[in-house]
């Protein structure tokens, strides 16, 4: 599914956007998403009991490749079936439905993960199918990336791709009004801005009941761009993608010059959270 927006209001159902989907190049999709950092994986597999993964919002099969090469048996779930078709070409099992509507046909798993992708997931429905989904002592697992763009290269997207801007921005002021500048009117960090999000996450695992106290596991990583690859992974966003091929031309054309300035490539800097909370053996 389209992992590229801001997240909707935590608590509440999300807004869906007019693209439910994502509809572009997979491969692209796939090659370009930045995988997760190998210590949150290795984290949920030793909390783990078993093996048993369901992937909600699996897409390409990004992270279900990632437990799957720590020794996990992995199920994808994903509404859109271009993206299911490319992960089961990749070796992920993937069965096409919205998650909240997805049967488990009485199989039981150790651990329900969702990789950037819960927030398109209803928040009640979706912890109400994990704790269905789940064995006692399971493990539900949503995590996501915040990424911390450089400012020189956050003014240039900002300039050239004013509908995800302005999207963003709104997106944002649902989440936290107000607050997108810090009080001297300079950008506040990404983590800040996201923290509203798993803490909507953990608010609506406490609401459903049924699981211990969500807890939040915090990494901290970089990943080095060049030039070309950012300007493949723009294009992932799902606004972008819906941009006119000329507009979207032209402003891949001004963010890549600043790139230019930048040395050809810069380093972003990544928080990834995850929102772990364990079914309990009894209600």
């Amino acid at each position: 599914m389209a992992t590229g927006e801001t997240p909707s209001p935590p608590g509440a159902r999300p807004a869906r956007p007019d693209f439910k989907h994502f509809d572009g190049d997979a491969a692209l999709y796939d090659s370009s998403k930045p995988v997760y950092p190998d210590a949150l994986i290795t984290r949920i597999v030793t909390a783990m009991r078993g093996r048993e993964v369901l992937n909600a919002g699996c897409g390409t099969g990004i992270e279900a490749r990632q437990f799957q090469a720590h020794g996990c048996a992995v199920l994808g779930v994903d509404p859109d079936a271009g993206l299911a078709r490319f992960a089961r070409g990749t070796g992920v099992p993937v069965e096409v439905s919205a998650f909240e509507t997805w049967e488990p046909a009485d199989r039981a798993f150790d651990a329900v993960v969702a990789g950037t992708a819960w927030h398109w997931i209803d928040p009640a429905a979706g912890v109400a199918k994990a704790a269905q989904a789940l064995r006692p002592g399971g493990l539900l697992a949503p995590f996501h990336h915040a990424m911390h763009t450089p400012p020189q290269l956050a003014d240039a997207i900002g300039e050239g791709l004013p509908a995800w801007t302005t999207r963003s921005a709104a997106a944002y002021q649902k989440v936290a009004p107000h607050s997108t500048l810090d009080g001297e009117g300079r950008r506040k960090p990404s983590t800040e801005l996201y923290q509203p999000l798993f803490d909507g996450i953990a608010d609506g695992i406490r609401q459903a009941g049924g699981f211990d106290e969500p807890e939040q596991w915090r990494f901290e990583w970089e990943q080095r761009y060049s030039r070309e690859e950012w300007l493949d992974l723009l294009p992932t966003f799902g606004a972008v993608a819906k941009l006119p091929p000329e507009e979207l031309a032209k402003a891949l054309d001004a963010v890549g010059t600043v790139i230019d300035t930048m040395g050809g490539g810069f380093s972003m800097p990544y928080t990834t959270v995850a929102v772990v909370a364990v079914r309990r053996d009894s209600d």
